[in-house]
């Protein structure tokens, strides 16, 4: 019974922060892990990046800034609404400042209201929306793509060939309700020891 709620908690946790493994069930936690082309080190650096800065951003700012944290390969993205241009530049800092492996900033912060619930569960539709499709197209491992929807505009992210990312810019563009692909890509050639040949 233990062993039962435990996978029951792990697979949860997977559902619950949009890990892509989670798309093919419990059983492909462990594979969904081995096939990522981060190393552990960077998987941890980047929760830990972006758990620091959205931290900051709620002590900081409270509840009118709307700010949602990704990091990928220690990257890291920014997207959601402030009131003011002042606060976005003071965010980037923020991120700036969480870490010295911190590799860049892609600040996407728009000035406005924060988004209502019915806009983000949208955005939170179009991202599994996408997911699918890439897992449905049989060119891109959706484990490779990072997928972050705000306001209708999916952001791609992930170590993978050229291929790869015209591919999933493709998948996403054409995928209903998708405004804009902007492409956040860390690029690596097959063959080279992060993109293993096929």
């Amino acid at each position: 019974m233990r062993l039962l709620a435990a996978l029951f908690t792990l697979v949860s946790v997977s559902l619950l922060s949009g890990c892509p493994a989670a798309i093919v069930g419990a059983g492909a936690l462990t594979y969904g892990v081995a096939e990522d082309r981060r190393t552990s080190g960077t998987m941890i650096d980047d929760d830990n990046l972006e758990t620091r800065v959205s931290r900051g951003v709620r002590e900081r700012f409270g509840d009118n800034t709307h700010v949602n944290v990704t990091s990928f390969n220690r990257s890291i993205l920014l997207t959601g609404e402030v009131p003011e241009d002042a606060r976005k530049t003071e965010i980037e800092k923020l991120a700036q400042g969480a870490g010295n492996n911190v590799r860049n900033i892609t600040n996407e912060l728009q000035v406005g209201a924060p988004s209502s619930m019915s806009a983000r569960a949208n955005d939170s539709y179009i991202t599994t929306k996408v997911k699918g499709r890439l897992l449905d197209s049989n060119k891109v491992n959706p484990i490779h793509v990072k997928v972050v929807t705000e306001a209708g505009v999916v952001y791609l992210m992930g170590i993978v060939t050229e291929q790869e990312a015209n591919d999933a810019v493709e998948v996403a563009r054409n995928t209903g309700g998708v405004v804009k692909v902007v492409r956040i890509f860390d690029l690596c050639k097959t063959g080279d020891g992060v993109c293993p040949a096929k």
